[in-house]
């Protein structure tokens, strides 16, 4: 990688993805979708501000912007860690697996490649935190924003799950894979419904009749 994939325009981050590269991939596409349902997030609540009805919200909103700005320049940092942490996995799957040592690389590129995809995770769940608030504190203009959001978030969530598995399943005597594939499934668990309530209920709003 010559050039960071983040200063790529969307036709040549797309066309990579698309290309036979090893980078970015399924990893840094969720942190890409994910950086970007923050600025929506982020966006929603900035125009939401000088509202009349929601003028008793701007400290939270403030907040919220604060929040989901530091959240989108994360995730685009780890479109970048993703990429880093496959490429020397992608040179062990090519050595010699009869070389001394070959396992414990095996076992510490694994981990590693799995370590972005968790961070997105655990990123992505404070970001339908915020949204499920945005969601009670926004102008209805943009609530579909919101609603776009948290259905983006729901799909990142799902998308980075798989990418942590990926790597966790093939380490089956690591207590570190088995911890992050616990604590992966909470997650999913948890925050999957929430977000997908967040999405729900703002199409179920827009369906109304006005």
């Amino acid at each position: 990688m010559t050039e960071q994939l983040v200063n790529l325009s969307c036709r040549d981050f797309s066309g990579q993805l698309a290309s036979k590269a090893p980078v970015p991939g399924g990893g840094g596409a969720a942190a890409l979708t994910a950086a970007l349902a923050a600025a929506l997030c982020a966006m929603a609540a900035r125009l939401t501000i000088g509202k009349k009805n929601f003028l008793p919200y701007e400290e939270d909103h403030q907040r919220i912007i604060a929040a989901a700005d530091a959240l989108r320049e994360r995730f685009l940092r780890l479109i970048e860690e993703d990429a880093a942490a496959f490429e020397p996995l992608s040179k062990i799957y090519a050595m010699d697996k009869s070389l001394p040592g070959y396992p414990e690389k095996l076992t510490e590129a694994t981990l590693n490649a799995a370590e972005a995809p968790f961070a997105a995770l655990r990123c992505c769940c404070d970001l339908i935190v915020l949204l499920e608030e945005l969601r009670e504190k926004c102008s209805v203009l943009l609530l579909s924003d919101v609603g776009c959001a948290a259905a983006s978030a729901r799909s990142v969530l799902e998308c980075a799950a798989m990418n942590v598995f990926v790597n966790t399943r093939l380490l089956p005597d690591s207590s570190r894979a088995r911890d992050l594939a616990a604590q992966t499934e909470a997650m999913l668990r948890e925050f999957v419904p929430r977000a997908q309530a967040v999405s729900d209920s703002v199409t179920a709003f827009l369906r109304e009749p006005k």
